[in-house]
């Protein structure tokens, strides 16, 4: 059982993106769809999502949202950061992620929605061409820039709480150096401009140093670095990341558990992507694509642990492969070949051709991620909600722990954190039937 105290959501939460193109838009005009009664929330945890409480036999099973003090859509103000100067509309219309007349029908309240100058650097996301830009001497000065947009948003929009949820794109791969191992050499290199801090690290410095909740949907090193979560203990900040699990990498984590369930071995997964949105773009250049691979090559391996099963996992010949197809836009094709083999050696393929929408899926994380966070930070809890992997790919874990990739450990881990919140016991699945006997 919990003692937590949990602050109730009274007034507005601001939700601010780094990043307002397809994914952010997608979120923006669907909460405001569904505000207006146009649509449903689908996909969303927190808001069509059930937990079961206690035991199978006293049937409660609440909405996710009628059981936690979770902050309501009415209460949502939006805001953002974009290297573009569209508007919300705009930015959604030109995306062709969602329909027009679903857009037209919410027009007007997309069109409030302007994003601030972005932190952009184009070292780091060489194929965009960025010109809505803030213009700062150093990256320190650019990371106050950003708290200054925040207090402003906070002020000018009347709300009590504001969180943060990267939108953005995926940057050039940087691995983890001496700048970031404590928070004094962070903000030294950030007054030196140090090249291994990246625009969605100074979001995060920003956001963090604030108390503000910041969850990071790419794969970029972002918050994932002992110097920010160090200060996001000392400022009481809860942080996730990295990047929305969507398309193939939750396709991945849904059946690889499966497959390593029933002892069954594998050979090869050879996946292969083709989309033409602006991520696309970006990952068509080879060092914004390490970012990626690195984040969806990690998943099969935590899984399936080749370690403790090398008979059915050692030998696993994992490729993933990323194609900038201009035609497709939003609409990524994820296609998946895996080689597996059973009983005796004998060996089987499974085939998957996921058509989907990234953004689509991608929304309702958005959505999710920041609604949780606003509720840990209510809870008191601060550094990395590990609860929160349900929803990425890369999840960011305390130094020496392996990441949890399965699903649906992930999904138990998330539902038994909120009944601890909330004081219910925990579900372990370990009551057995059985018979008594007279």
């Amino acid at each position: 059982m919990s003692n937590m105290q949990i602050e109730q959501a009274n007034g507005k939460l601001g939700i601010l993106t780094p990043g307002m193109g397809a994914v952010a838009t997608t979120f923006m005009a669907g909460v405001l769809a569904v505000r207006k009664g146009i649509s449903s929330p689908i996909g969303s945890l927190t808001q069509m999502g059930t937990i079961r409480l206690g035991k199978r036999t006293e049937n409660r099973s609440p909405l996710v949202k009628d059981f936690v003090p979770l902050a309501g859509l009415n209460d949502i103000v939006f805001g953002g950061w974009d290297v573009f100067p569209d508007n919300a509309y705009e930015a959604a219309m030109h995306a062709q992620v969602l329909d027009k007349d679903l857009l037209n029908e919410i027009k007007d309240d997309l069109e409030k929605i302007s994003p601030m100058k972005a932190v952009f650097d184009k070292n780091y996301v060489k194929r965009l061409n960025g010109t809505h830009i803030k213009s700062e001497v150093n990256k320190m000065e650019l990371a106050e820039a950003v708290m200054r947009d925040i207090e402003a948003f906070q002020t000018s929009n009347g709300c009590d709480r504001v969180v943060m949820v990267w939108c953005g794109s995926t940057e050039i791969y940087i691995e983890e150096s001496e700048v970031h191992s404590t928070i004094e050499k962070l903000e030294e290199g950030l007054r030196n401009n140090h090249e291994d801090i990246a625009p969605s690290m100074i979001y995060a410095y920003a956001a963090i140093k604030m108390g503000v909740p910041y969850a990071n949907g790419a794969p970029n090193l972002s918050c994932d670095v002992p110097a920010l979560v160090e200060l996001s203990k000392q400022t009481g900040t809860p942080i996730a990341g990295k990047d929305f699990k969507t398309g193939q990498t939750l396709m991945k984590t849904i059946l690889a558990p499966g497959l390593k369930a029933r002892s069954l071995g594998i050979s090869g997964w050879f996946s292969t992507n083709i989309l033409g949105n602006r991520d696309g773009e970006v990952l068509d250049d080879p060092d914004n694509f390490k970012t990626k691979e690195v984040s969806k090559l990690g998943v099969l391996e935590h899984i399936l642990q080749p370690d403790k099963n090398p008979e059915l996992y050692k030998d696993l010949y994992h490729k993933v492969r990323i194609n900038y197809y201009p035609p497709r836009g939003d609409n990524k094709e994820g296609w998946d070949n895996i080689d597996i083999f059973g009983w005796l050696g004998y060996p089987m393929q499974i085939k998957v051709d996921f058509l989907c929408k990234d953004s689509i899926l991608a929304a309702p994380l958005v959505l999710d991620l920041a609604l949780f966070l606003d509720l840990g930070k209510r809870a008191g809890m601060k550094g990395i909600q590990e609860w929160l992997s349900f929803y990425l790919k890369s999840p960011q874990t305390l130094p020496g722990l392996p990441p949890q990739h399965d699903i649906f450990i992930q999904l138990k881990k998330l539902e038994n954190t909120l009944r601890h919140m909330m004081g219910e016991d925990l579900i372990t699945d370990l009551g057995l039937d059985y018979y008594e006997e007279d």
